[in-house]
């Protein structure tokens, strides 16, 4: 059996199959570069990076299983460069940079992507890109996104392999931590090349006319699962609402999904309220790797992450709303809108496939910097000093089994930074790091737990939280019950926050705590002594996890 493409060659499925092998093995192997090479804790700690090959037509062949959020700037990068710089004056060696949710095709300032074209005998044949989040634009304000950092259109960092020092200059002159963006940047140029050598190797073991066809087969193949996947959905139109909060705004923004489904296509139309003054706004490329990172869960996990899976997708929201904004609408916390837009889609498709999707996880990406103020600098060198990091919370309730505790959930995978390496690289100190007892929802099958971080300063410095669920707990599904809903409380005569930020002094603690996740059918269905066996587990685990420093 060959597979006839567009350009006429014929490949045998098991020379496909290889070589999607192998565009999987680059990727993962550019991640591991990009981290291992990193200086950041953020990236060498937390993984908060992602890796990619896209087709000569700016098409995904192929992302790491990283961060799915990521694929939002991976693919508004790509079309900025191609239109500003024409394909035909580049060369092997050069690498953009970007940023920009507006000329840039990105979803927030912190996360920069660098694309390079990779070139066989002369003739460009795909891209290698990553994307890293650089945690140091911190302290701002996010009325609008002139305020939230340093806006990089698409411009070569390299050009023919020779550095372009004045652009390099002018970023790192904007950073707080120019040291470690400099590191990260290094690392990311790495990762890069990494992908180049790689796909290039790939191309003269089978050649470069097979390596491009057996990219569009896969993406084919793709786009006929996604297919399959939608046709085994009730045709129908399914409708949700939900609410969201976040410390920036005043009270809950009501948000609504509705999704058609007809025959193997899919018509996702969401609608939120007008863009805000905050940074909770989310670009139409951050909607688009939300749907798609959500609907393939529900229809099939097993889909190859590439562009054909979005080709059934249709995807719809009023410009100028939360869900799509426009110029020049703030974006820095996007992520925490774009949870609750998975909600949304699974809340709708439970009354289609009520077996396939999950209660409401935690709905968030919960969030908190720390940056040294000019009396807190760190005393062994003297420098400015930015630390971020996410807090994972309750995955919610599954038909068969129970949430999951503690963990990033949807679209952000990022991973907990040890203790050890927050209290030796930072003049904080972690009191207590534990799961919250009871704040999975309760259900035949029980929602995740969420997280409680209690932090002291050791020195004077600005703190930012971005989260949500603290207004409305996260839903059960079919008689499960809502899950614990999320915290924030200071400590030591630490002065109020104002929308999620403030200043510690030293010896002040802020406690966070991320939500639960709802249950899965009602709670009278379980058997009682399996109920009393997982909440004896579960203590067991939250005794396991818990880290209790006296000082």
């Amino acid at each position: 059996m060959t597979l006839s493409l567009p350009n006429r060659i014929a490949i045998d499925p098991i020379t496909v199959e290889v070589i999607g092998s192998a565009l999987a093995s680059i990727v993962e192997e550019m991640g591991e570069a990009l981290i291992r090479a990193s200086y950041s804790t953020n990236i060498k700690e937390r993984r908060d990076c992602s890796t990619a090959l896209f087709d000569l037509a700016g098409n995904t062949l192929c992302q790491a299983e990283h961060i799915p959020m990521h694929l939002g700037s991976f693919i508004g990068l790509l079309p900025h460069i191609m239109q500003r710089h024409p394909l035909a004056q580049m060369q092997p060696g050069d690498m953009f940079v970007g940023n920009d949710a507006y000329e840039g095709g990105g979803t927030h300032l912190p996360d920069i992507v660098m694309a390079e074209p990779i070139f066989v005998h002369g003739n460009m044949v795909a891209w290698a890109v990553n994307l890293a989040h650089h945690a140091d634009f911190a302290d701002r304000g996010h009325a609008h996104i002139y305020q939230e950092g340093l806006r990089i259109p698409p411009v070569r960092l390299y050009r023919g392999y020779e550095l372009q020092r004045d652009v390099q200059e002018l970023i790192l002159l904007n950073c707080q931590v120019p040291r470690e963006r400099l590191s990260d940047l290094r690392a990311q140029m790495a990762a890069n090349r990494l992908g180049v050598q790689r796909m290039i190797a790939l191309c003269a073991k089978y050649g470069r006319d097979i390596v491009m066809a057996a990219g569009d087969a896969l993406q084919d193949y793709a786009e006929r699962k996604m297919r399959a996947g939608i046709a085994t959905i009730p045709d129908g139109t399914y409708r949700f609402a939900d609410r969201y909060d976040c410390p920036e705004v005043d009270g809950e923004l009501p948000m609504h999904c509705e999704i058609r489904v007809t025959g193997d296509e899919m018509h996702l139309a969401f609608d939120g309220p007008l863009q805000v003054r905050a940074g909770m706004n989310m670009t139409y490329t951050a909607l688009l790797s939300t749907v798609y990172y959500a609907v393939k869960t529900v229809v099939d996990p097993t889909i190859l992450p590439n562009a054909g899976l979005a080709r059934p997708l249709h995807v719809t929201a009023p410009a100028g709303t939360i869900v799509n904004c426009t110029h020049p609408a703030a974006v820095n916390g996007r992520l925490g809108t774009c949870q609750r837009v998975v909600d949304l889609i699974h809340g709708a498709l439970a009354e289609a496939v009520p077996e396939r999707v999950t209660a409401a996880s935690n709905g968030a990406c919960c969030s908190i910097t720390f940056a040294g103020t000019f009396a807190g600098h760190q005393p062994s060198d003297n420098r400015l000093w930015v630390y971020l990091e996410t807090i994972g919370g309750g995955s919610g309730a599954r038909a068969t089994k129970d949430g999951l505790d503690g963990v990033h959930v949807h679209l952000t995978n990022t991973s907990n930074l040890p203790v050890e390496a927050l209290e030796i690289e930072y003049p904080l100190t972690l009191l207590r790091y534990e799961l919250v007892d009871g704040s999975g929802g309760p259900g035949r099958h029980r929602g995740g737990m969420g997280l409680r971080r209690v932090y002291r300063a050791e020195a004077e410095c600005r703190v930012r939280v971005d989260g949500s669920r603290m207004l409305s707990a996260p839903w059960g599904l079919f008689g499960g019950q809502p899950g614990g809903k999320a915290e924030l409380t200071l400590q030591g005569g630490a002065a109020p926050f104002d929308h999620g930020s403030g200043t510690l002094r030293k010896g002040e603690i802020i406690e966070v705590v991320t939500a639960g996740s709802g249950g899965y059918g009602p709670p009278a269905e379980r058997d009682p002594a399996a109920v009393r066996r997982d909440i004896a587990e579960a203590r067991m685990d939250a005794a396991a996890a818990r880290e209790v420093y006296d000082f």
